[in-house]
């Protein structure tokens, strides 16, 4: 491999303070960033419950928030003061007002309060998909209704204490669920961050001029500077650089471009400045590509319904179908109060105060012990897909490997050490800012102190020299030996062909004598990382059918990374040489295949796959853009963390049903008997009585959920 270096490195025009480079090993803040667009949820306007982006656009879980703490401070004092909460504990209170506190109070907690279940009741009805929106506002309105008789004597029913507290529990809940639900909205904003707000044109007069990015037009010629964005897509017209690509096609190791070859938008010149004839702009770049392609991706997601709201719906249907039965049939008889009293007493018992918790109240409790395990939830649909996973198609640059480059051997010549090697290539390669430059010196540190060179210089295209201790030496590639007319000695020949086969860079060091020769040889690769072939194994024990890479790298590399993970012939895949909008067909081509796909990346190349797979997930230390398009974050780069977001969503999953269950199980026994089923036997569930049952219901469902605190996610990573 041709290496160039240059020790002069020019700050990048016009990148903004504080930019950050998306390319391997730059890990910038990660997952802590403010994600634009906030979270999504049932806002303050009362949204029902649509689609996953129609449901969630523009909401503000803090209207949730804020409403649930003055709901709450107003409903203390209406339970406080309620005739039937005072005989239950055998307490009294008595002051001038006290009958006010109920209704006022009461009317300001359902008016308020309850106006986002009312809109989303209305919403349901209009849309006509009734579910647990419809139900709420229902209840809330039957309850408010007949308290409102008992204030003006009309009934005998003190509803203002379970009314306020409903309302109060079902901001508390879907507060809770939208804390828990993120959806990605800037994928496409940090993709465009990619791009420097300037570029230096020349002129044809060949004066440089600092111009806005919009400005350019095709056949500009733009000057790129070491360490600087290509600000368009292009050709090389003057120069040569090592550009890192990473970010755009996926391969690990910086390109060398010269003159007339090709260079992307949003690739840096790692080393060298460059002169770049630009060909496309705007829409047309390669960048402007994989823009499209997320946006594609996100849009193709197909809409998906909660399972409270499945059972919602047909808790709705039958409530609604008792409580009118219940009406007609006590009036039928001549029992008109009874008539009253069944139907609000079917309505108040059949409404989910257990069944709206029971899945905000897991998915709240999941992602409270995910983030403490490291696992961000971004989209809650994601977690649940989760448990049923069939392929993980992981990207091999950052995810599987480190996503930098570590020297993995070292072989020396004419007596000289491998440590000997590595002491000088590190000493002519300590002022070079180059990837491999940088990982040389830091795998001499692991041994001993690199030599004192001076007199650096680089050699375009050929490597770089320094003297030691009065001595000329020299790293570099196949040019540099070209250059020299060096033969390298056969034994370290044997091993560079070795190591190229593998896929490895490999460099030389050259004693620059009368008669230049090799004293040695150092292979440099995108080392896997040690934890990735446990994370394998732990998916494999979970169930999942298949495990699949996917890498712009070489087939050599990616066949060679696979055989250190222990991938299985015959049964997981190896995806190489594949640019971005192919990575984004792979995933398509494996859901045709009927697989339940998780993608997991740390690229912007990744972006368009993770959005498009059924479960995205983004390693932490990866860019932004990966971050934004996937639905779940490892905060670490321990690919182990998607074995655990596996446990974590059977378990959650586990628990959801069985709340469910509950929730279900309780309303079969609990209705027939509010609305008098059982009357003939001398039992009446009266509407007290099916408000403690209603709060029972609910207390059996959060201490459940809050047994998921004891599952152990990874207790091997403890």
């Amino acid at each position: 491999m041709t290496v160039n270096h240059d020790d002069e490195h020019h700050p990048p025009p016009g990148q903004r303070p504080g930019a950050r480079h998306a390319g391997p090993g730059a890990h910038g803040d990660g997952p802590h960033r403010s994600h634009a667009g906030g979270h999504g949820g049932h806002g303050a306007d009362g949204g029902g419950h649509q689609g996953p982006r129609e449901k969630h656009a523009g909401h503000d879980p803090e209207a949730f928030r804020r409403k649930f703490w003055v709901c709450l401070i107003l409903t203390i004092p209406v339970i406080l003061t309620s005739h039937l909460v005072m005989d239950w504990l055998n307490y009294s209170l008595d002051f001038p007002g006290i009958s006010l506190v109920g209704p006022v109070l009461g009317s300001i907690v359902f008016f308020y309060g309850g106006w986002p279940f009312l809109v989303g009741a209305v919403r349901e009805v209009r849309d006509r998909a009734p579910g647990m929106m419809l139900l709420i506002g229902l209840a809330i309105t039957v309850a408010y209704l007949a308290s409102a008789a008992t204030s003006l004597g009309v009934f005998d029913l003190d509803f203002w204490w379970e009314m306020s507290a409903l309302v109060t529990i079902m901001l508390l809940g879907h507060w809770q669920e939208m804390k828990a639900i993120g959806q990605a909205r800037g994928a496409l904003a940090a993709l465009a961050e990619l791009l420097p707000d300037d570029a230096e044109r020349i002129s044809a007069d060949g004066a440089v001029q600092r111009v806005k990015v919009s400005e350019l037009r095709v056949k500009d010629v733009v000057l790129v500077r070491p360490g600087s964005r290509v600000p368009a897509d292009g050709h090389v017209t003057d120069g040569r650089a090592d550009v890192d690509e990473s970010m755009i096609t996926g391969e690990s190791r910086p390109v060398p471009r010269g003159v007339g070859e090709r260079v992307v938008a949003g690739s840096v010149a790692t080393d060298s400045a460059i002169r770049v004839q630009i060909d496309a702009v705007g829409e047309d770049t390669a960048l402007a590509g994989i823009q499209r392609l997320v946006a594609e991706a996100q849009a193709a997601g197909g809409r998906a319904q909660d399972l409270a709201d499945r059972f919602a719906a047909l808790l709705f249907y039958v409530a609604t179908a008792v409580a009118i039965i219940s009406l007609v049939v006590w009036a039928a008889i001549g029992n008109l109060d009874q008539a009253v009293v069944r139907t609000i007493t079917v309505l108040v018992i059949s409404c989910p105060h257990a069944l709206g918790l029971a899945i905000p109240l897991v998915i709240a409790l999941s992602t409270s012990l995910a983030a403490s395990n490291g696992i961000l939830i971004k989209n809650r649909l994601a977690l649940e897909r989760m448990r049923h996973v069939d392929v993980v198609l992981f990207d091999k640059t950052g995810t599987l490997t480190k996503g930098e480059h570590t020297v993995t051997g070292v072989a020396g010549a004419g007596g000289t050490s491998e440590d000997e090697v590595l002491r000088l290539a590190a000493g002519v390669e300590a002022e070079s800012e180059h990837p491999l430059a940088r990982a040389i010196v830091k795998a001499a540190k692991g041994h001993r102190q690199p030599a004192t060179a001076t007199d650096f210089q680089s050699l375009p295209g050929r490597g770089v020299q320094a003297s030691i201790d009065g001595t000329r030496y020299a790293v570099g590639g196949p040019a540099l030996l070209r250059e020299q007319q060096i033969q390298v000695p056969d034994d370290l020949a044997r091993a560079a062909d070795n190591w190229s086969r593998r896929g490895a860079s490999v460099l030389n060091l050259v004693k620059l004598d009368r008669t230049p020769q090799v004293l040695g040889t150092i292979a440099l690769e995108d080392a896997a990382r040690p934890e990735a072939r446990d994370a394998i194994q732990q998916l494999r024990e979970l169930g999942v059918q298949k495990i699949a890479m996917i890498t712009g790298d070489a087939r050599t590399v990616a066949e060679a990374v696979a055989a250190d993970l222990g991938f299985r012939h015959g049964v997981d895949e190896i995806f190489a040489e594949v640019l971005p909008a192919d990575k984004d067909d792979k995933v398509s081509d494996l859901q045709s295949r009927g697989l339940t796909v998780a993608m997991v990346g740390d690229g912007v190349n990744d972006a368009p796959a993770l959005a498009r797979a059924d479960i995205g997930i983004a390693i932490g230390a990866g860019t932004d853009v990966a971050i934004e398009s996937a639905g779940v974050i490892l905060a670490s780069s321990d690919p182990r963390g998607v074995a655990s977001t596996v446990r974590l969503s059977k378990a959650s999953y586990r628990k959801m049903i069985q709340n469910l269950g509950w929730a279900a199980g309780y309303n079969v026994i609990a209705i027939p008997a509010a609305a008098g089923a059982f009357a003939w036997a001398g039992f009446a569930l009266s509407p007290a009585a099916a408000a403690v049952l209603m709060s029972a219901s609910t207390i059996v469902v959060a201490l459940n959920a809050q047994t998921l605190r004891r599952v152990q996610l990874a207790p091997e990573q403890r």
